[in-house]
């Protein structure tokens, strides 16, 4: 079943398969054709996302298990709602002691038939990790546990193993200690452990196991296992292995071929080995399972969704044989729409005055991507040097001279990765490797330019005639070091450093552009009508940095520049004397645009108190994201405690800021509104599949996350929903975001009354005016009108309401063909209204949304 509108849900163990049983009705009166599931196998316990996975071949009975699942799918079903589900083939959860599988291989070493399961680089440079693992998951240097007894030998009843326990981590023993460590107790349970209570006992039995452990803080730079970007409790998986491949899926796919699922949504693929023959892999045994399916159920393909952050120009390849991405780019350009261009040399300046840094976001980039090479990943920067260096037949460049080579072509490489084999020439690397090696090439010296050389005949499968697997091993290693590198140093270092304006802070968003032209967003819904017509269209996401609400309201600053600049100058004058020494222009400046961005409509005492708490839960994550003062790894509670001072004390009702945020952020209020209602009707009549992420069919002025999966209350959702749609008088209360929810269904309950026309031609309208952007569908003799205001921001805050100006369209000439058809409104079928040329155009609604047949193809109802 192709999905029509997904709708995302967040499933937890407070929040289970049971608890969104009782919201399939409202789903259904949504108009959605499909719930968009996060990961529902066995995660950790207590998973507030199911990411971290301890076992694929378990639905997770936090959740409901399996039986739950199948209860929920059915209701669904009984509705004509389908299920997509997130799957994680990337990685799994480690440490602890709740996968099997990792416990296997940290007892038996290469030996564990699970060995191949995970990304081990059992022959590291490093001779004392040659045959082992490094397990850096203690808090202190190894010595010291020891002398602080923090390390114990157990017999763990659980598991049915010895193990050394640390925390609630357990490390099993090789089964060739048992004998020594039991002694003479009849059984496990009985044996006397306390001659290992002896450091120097405890420190020769570790010697000798598969494992080594490790203080968590040397992980970056001798950890010989894959981690996910940089977390050392996921391990990442070898899928590429056909084993693998088959046991991580088997789950996925008994629940694909008894109709429980109708595909899948693959997290973080750029992670993986080779991301096209996994998706072609995943496509072919989907549709092996196709006619097993129940036989109420289309005949059609599975829908395979990739999780991909696109660089700027980069298009998803076609012949990965997938659906399209999860939607980051629609987010990229619809954002961008909603910016004026002509204001970012003002904002460009302001940035510069108040934070003392460049406003090229390319400084900051390259700044976190130098750091993250030099910390993070030093192990795999070092693993990849000597990978390449191996490919040198002469053997006279050193492995440090091809690290250097590595970081100059990683530090302005500016995307994800290449998709490269090394193993063949095709695919090549591409244009962004061309430009990264070109400008390593610049500063580089001989010895550099001779390990350039060498990687960048191996990249392009030039060394392949030799040796294959060297070569390909190089660029494996290559790849899945430039994706977690690109994803660390950008999304989570460098967009908390640049603060230009927020709006333009995202996953998947070029912060450098500060914004998209009309022609560029045409352009890319017609790529993917024609290409992608299945794609995911998403505004919000659980891994957003700012909702979609929240960013729509920043947006409007672009608008307003001077009076911007006005307001916040005087706000740093206001609060200097309460501003701790160590509270910088540039953290202050995003602290602003924060509250402003997302400060609730009406703050009574309560609503203060929580605002307060959510703003600094975000304040204390963005310090620590930035890695400047502080951060996760090295923390500095005496300069967090002065930030979080700073912002109780400029929240205090009795100081004069948080008037002046009110009335500021209340003015710009309604041209925010106008900007959510915006990209929401871009995002359900675009080519695409509009995604709704939990909660934000109203109005979602969330954070980041943790602030972005609070719970949502869903049954005033629903009563607005059953209340009836009166967009006269929705518009006017608009602040309760009934008016968002209202539209939000009538486009989904379109879209399934007309779906050749939303899978129809795509064709830009040129309007003539800047404040107007509209665009026609067309198909089986209809065309829909699509039209919206932009950049009316000061029309709107004089209103007051999310509304242009009253007149707006009077000038709009509409083509002469299309002036002849005869119209009736999308929203209210039935009925007949004038063309749209010459006229208002957004009288009661900031959108414009006609179905336009011949005279003689529709019978007029009065």
């Amino acid at each position: 079943m192709k999905p029509r509108a997904t709708y995302r849900m967040q499933f937890h163990k407070a929040f289970t398969f049971s608890d969104a049983m009782k919201l399939v009705p409202y789903f259904a009166k949504l108009g959605i054709s499909h719930l968009y599931a996060s990961p529902i196998l066995m995660a950790r316990a207590g998973s507030m996302h199911g990411y971290d996975v301890v076992d694929h071949g378990r639905v997770n009975p936090e959740l409901g298990g399996e039986e739950g699942f199948r209860a929920l799918a059915s209701a669904l079903r009984q509705e004509g709602i389908g299920v997509l589900l997130d799957i994680v083939p990337n990685h799994m959860a480690v440490g602890g002691a709740d996968n099997p599988y990792w416990l296997d291989v940290l007892e038996k070493g290469r030996d564990s038939i699970f060995a191949n399961l995970f990304d081990i680089d059992w022959e590291p440079a490093q001779e004392n990790l040659r045959d082992k693992i490094l397990v850096p998951l203690l808090g202190k240097p190894v010595a010291d546990c020891l002398t602080d007894g923090e390390l114990t030998v157990v017999w763990d009843e659980r598991l049915g193993k010895f193990a050394i326990a640390y925390s609630e981590h357990r490390f099993p023993l090789r089964k060739e200690d048992y004998e020594a460590v039991q002694g003479g107790g009849a059984t496990p349970a009985d044996a006397d452990l306390s001659p290992f209570s002896e450091r120097e006992a405890l420190r020769a039995l570790l010697e000798r196991q598969n494992f080594r452990l490790a203080y968590w803080k040397s992980a970056g730079e001798r950890i010989n296992w894959r981690r996910f970007f940089d977390i050392t409790s996921l391990a990442a998986l070898r899928v590429e292995d056909d084993a693998v491949f088959e046991q991580i899926h088997a789950t996925v796919f008994r629940l694909y071929s008894e109709g429980m699922i109708d595909g899948v949504r693959i997290d973080h693929v750029d992670g993986l080995y080779d991301p096209a023959s996994y998706c072609r892999r995943l496509r072919a045994r989907l549709e092996v399972m196709t006619p097993q399916r129940p036989d109420a159920l289309p005949r059609e393909p599975a829908i395979i969704l990739v999780e991909k952050i696109l660089a700027e120009h980069e298009d998803l390849a076609e012949d990965w044989q997938v659906d399209g991405t999860t939607g980051y780019d629609f987010m990229n350009l619809v954002s961008g729409l909603l910016h004026q261009p002509a204001s970012e040399s003002a904002f460009n300046q302001l940035w510069e005055s108040v934070s003392g840094h460049s406003a090229a976001f390319d400084i900051e980039e390259c700044r976190a991507r130098k750091e993250m090479l030099e910390d993070a990943f030093a192990s795999a920067l070092r693993g990849a040097a000597l990978a390449f260096q191996r490919l040198d037949d002469d053997g006279t460049v050193p492995v440090e001279i091809f690290s250097a080579a590595l970081k100059a072509v990683l530090l302005h490489f500016h995307a994800y990765r290449t998709y490269a084999r090394g193993d063949q020439p095709e695919p090549q690397p591409g244009r962004f490797f061309d430009a990264a090696l070109a400008k390593a090439l610049e500063d580089a010296d001989e010895n550099v330019k001779a390990a350039l050389a060498i990687i960048s005949h191996a990249m392009r499968g030039e060394e392949a005639s030799g040796d294959p697997a060297t070569a390909a091993e190089a660029v494996r290693r290559f790849n899945q070091l430039a994706a977690p590198v690109a994803a660390k140093a950008v999304e989570d270092t460098a967009f908390y450093r640049y603060g230009r304006l927020l709006s333009r802070n995202d996953v998947g968003f070029n912060a450098e552009r500060f914004s998209i032209s009309p022609q560029e967003f045409h352009e890319a819904n017609a790529k993917r009508q024609a290409h992608f017509p299945y794609a995911l269209l998403a505004t919000a996401t659980h891994d957003h940095k700012r909702g979609e609400d929240t960013r729509a309201r920043l947006a409007v600053l672009s608008e307003i520049p001077d009076l911007w600049e006005a307001e916040v100058r005087e706000w740093f004058a206001l609060n200097a004397p309460l501003r701790p020494a160590r509270v910088g222009g540039s953290d202050e400046y995003q602290l602003y645009q924060t509250l402003v961005a997302c400060r609730p409509y009406g703050l009574s005492d309560e609503a203060l108190s929580s605002f307060t708490r959510r703003i600094l839960a975000w304040r204390e994550k963005s310090l620590k994201e930035a890695k400047l003062e502080t951060s996760w790894a090295h923390p500095d509670a005496a300069f967090e405690a002065e930030h979080a001072e700073f912002v109780r004390r400029i929240l205090d009702p009795g100081h004069g800021f948080l008037q002046r945020l009110e009335k500021f952020s209340g003015a710009i209020a309604p041209a925010g509104a106008l900007n959510g209602l915006v990209s929401m009707v871009l995002r359900c009549t675009s080519p695409g599949v509009p995604d709704i992420y939990q909660g934000t069919e109203l109005w979602d002025l969330s954070l980041v996350d943790p602030d972005n999966r609070r719970p949502v209350d869903f049954h005033i959702r629903n009563e607005m929903l059953s209340s009836g749609e009166d967009f006269a008088g929705l518009i006017k209360e608009w602040r309760d975001g009934h008016v968002k929810l209202a539209l939000l269904a009538k486009l989904l309950a379109l879209r399934a009354a007309e779906p050749a026309l939303f899978a129809g031609d795509y064709t830009a309208i040129e309007t003539g005016d800047e404040k107007i952007f509209a665009f026609i569908r067309e198909a089986e003799g209809k065309t829909m009108f699509v039209a919206v205001p932009r950049l009316c921001a000061k029309a709107a805050m004089e209103r007051g309401l999310p509304l242009p100006d009253e007149a707006l369209g009077d000038r709009f000439e509409l083509p002469l063909a299309l002036q002849k058809l005869r119209w009736q409104d999308g929203l209210e079928p039935g009925r007949v209204v004038a063309a749209p040329h010459r006229r208002a155009l957004f009288t009661a609604l900031p959108a414009l949304v006609l179905i336009g047949e011949n005279p003689s193809g529709v019978q007029e109802t009065r």
